[in-house]
């Protein structure tokens, strides 16, 4: 398996990482915002997104979003295909495009918002805390992305104080070194060592 940062290359998945975001939400009744092929296609061509492949199949996506003029990352749209699903991919995307926004975006704060306990894991690991609302970014723009979960209805009844997600934030000054770096290579290492011996991930 190969997680790459994105290039037009990468194109030819656009349409199946759409769809299959959008039928993972619609599976869990909340989640990932709504992107346009237009906007997917943006990400991928300007190289920033993460694409993991295996013999020519795409097996999951990751991107970055910043917002208030770059004072905050996100990294969003986090999917992995149903084939390739509980064999460690998510965390090795998620600390590849953890990795990428630490390079591309040094001084930003980086964040998320999520339902998945595995995702809470992940971002743990990272060094993300969770934090409330107002210590995210409050442009509005992020959070008309919200419009699309079930719950948004929820969001604006606690005037956008809390919701359902959990909201978790990485700020640089916090951390002394980038143990993302650390995770991802570690990680990838035990996978290529599993996959030359024939074992399952």
């Amino acid at each position: 398996m190969e997680i790459e940062i994105s290039s037009c290359e990468h194109l030819m998945y656009v349409s199946e990482i759409q769809q299959e975001m959008y039928d993972s939400a619609q599976r869990r009744g909340t989640g990932i915002a709504k992107r346009s092929i237009e906007y997917l296609t943006k990400k991928i061509s300007d190289g920033n997104a993460v694409v993991a492949t295996e013999n020519d199949e795409w097996v999951g996506f990751c991107y970055i979003e910043t917002w208030s003029h770059g004072q905050f990352v996100a990294n969003s749209g986090l999917i992995v295909s149903p084939n390739y699903r509980n064999r460690g991919v998510a965390t090795l995307i998620k600390n590849k495009v953890f990795q990428l926004s630490r390079e591309k975006y040094p001084n930003a704060k980086i964040f998320g918002l999520t339902t998945g306990l595995a995702v809470m894991k992940i971002n743990s690991d990272l060094g993300y805390k969770p934090v409330i609302y107002s210590e995210l970014t409050q442009d509005e723009e992020f959070w008309s992305g919200c419009k699309n979960c079930v719950n948004y209805e929820i969001l604006m009844k606690k005037e956008r104080k809390n919701c359902l997600c959990t909201a978790m934030l990485f700020v640089p000054e916090n951390n002394n070194k980038v143990n993302g770096t650390e995770i991802q290579q570690s990680e990838i290492d035990e996978y290529n060592g599993e996959k030359e011996s024939n074992l399952s991930v």
